[in-house]
């Protein structure tokens, strides 16, 4: 997931622009736990606009007890979200789920879950012990 685009998707979605800390926390660990989507469409967004620094290029403005996003940071992202047009070139950056088979990706899950399911059983095991 991409921080400096996910601050101003959150920051455009409030009236005027601006939310609180405890607003842009919540929304960022809701969007970071939201999946793969969410990941991917940030990172190309921010493919769109390298060397992206939300603070040092005034898109986002730090106020007392949150942040703003100011007109050029709307701007910015309008241009990021834009479609591209069809001389322009898009740049998709490669993911980890391209590099690693299906098979394996599925191996590794069940393999996880059978750890976490003997983990659980010997948690209950221990518990069960402990009992007087």
């Amino acid at each position: 997931m991409n921080f400096q685009v996910t601050v101003l998707k959150i920051l455009v979605s409030y009236p005027g622009g601006f939310a609180v800390m405890d607003d842009i926390k919540r929304d960022m660990a809701i969007l970071a736990t939201s999946g793969r989507d969410w990941a991917d469409r940030t990172r190309r967004l921010a493919a769109r606009v390298p060397n992206l620094d939300i603070f040092s290029q005034g898109l986002v403005e730090r106020q007392s007890g949150g942040w703003m996003i100011t007109d050029k940071g709307r701007t910015v992202l309008e241009f990021m979200e834009a479609r591209p047009h069809f001389d322009e070139p898009v740049v998709v950056p490669e993911t980890d789920r391209t590099k690693v088979p299906p098979l394996l990706r599925s191996a590794e899950r069940a393999k996880r879950r059978r750890e976490r399911r003997e983990r659980r059983r010997e948690g209950r095991e221990r518990a069960r012990a402990n009992v007087p």
